[in-house]
């Protein structure tokens, strides 16, 4: 295939002959789709992700009006390859289109709208802008309404986390503990799995010894999935003794008007 003849429309069509029925069921299951779940309205072709990025491979180098166009499709996996174009042009970009990549993810945040297109575009391209120098909108995004700008925010913070620098993550999961959605919740764990992981344990732990009280249980087993056995149960059971109301206080929630 020529770059010529590369387009949103031949991104579409590569898609659909790749597609899978049964597949497509199972993702609309799996990224729950259904009403009042958080995925509500999300359509899948049923294309492996493989595929996607083998197909967004191909369409290297496909211009903004292009990639505006996947993105506003109702698919998902047109959202999410049209996602893989972008992370490759960040990545190869020299210090001006990486800013207009960047510029452009952020007008398009509406379109990124499921974990997983999170998780495969934010830390790639906005967090590896931010941490190269570009003003930071993390805190701004860590408030918004939308649960998918939260996310983005969360886990952009691993662009730091991969490089050493715990600081960013810690700083803006302790703003997100309050959050009410459990895929928040999840992505707070997760981000601080890693800073245990790949930056410093001693930095994870600190961050529970000052937070782990008003941890939310997911957040909380996410962030010591790697502890040993037993300093996981101390972890837990820390948590659950602070969560549970003493009697009197139960007693008190019984008899409130």
């Amino acid at each position: 295939m020529t770059k010529a003849l590369v387009s949103a429309v031949w991104v579409q069509g590569a898609l659909r002959e790749a597609a899978s029925e049964e597949r497509a069921r199972g993702s609309m299951s799996f990224f729950k789709t259904g009403p009042g779940e958080y995925g509500e309205g999300d359509r899948f072709l049923g294309v492996t992700v493989p595929a996607q990025r083998a197909i967004a491979k191909e369409a290297r180098g496909l211009a903004f009006a292009e990639l505006d166009a996947l993105l506003a499709s109702p698919w998902h996996e047109a959202r999410l390859t049209a996602l893989f174009v972008l992370v490759n042009a960040y990545e190869r970009g020299e210090s001006q289109a990486k800013g207009e990549v960047a510029r452009f993810y952020a007008e398009h945040f509406s379109r990124v709208n499921n974990w997983d297109l999170v998780d495969s575009s934010a830390w790639q391209i906005l967090g590896r802008h931010v941490r190269g120098g570009a003003p930071s909108p993390l805190a701004v995004l860590a408030r918004s309404r939308s649960m998918w700008e939260r996310r983005i925010a969360m886990v952009s913070t691993f662009a730091w986390i991969k490089e050493g620098e715990s600081e960013p993550a810690c700083t803006l999961a302790a703003s997100l503990l309050n959050d009410r959605e459990d895929l928040m919740h999840k992505a707070v764990g997760w981000m601080l799995r890693e800073v245990g992981k790949r930056v410093s344990v001693q930095a994870l732990v600190a961050f529970l010894d000052a937070h782990a009280d008003d941890m939310p249980r997911t957040s909380l087993r996410y962030a010591i999935e790697r502890f040993p056995a037993e300093e996981r149960l101390r972890w837990l059971a820390r948590g659950k003794e602070l969560r549970t109301p003493s009697a009197a206080k139960r007693s008190a929630l019984r008899n409130a008007p």
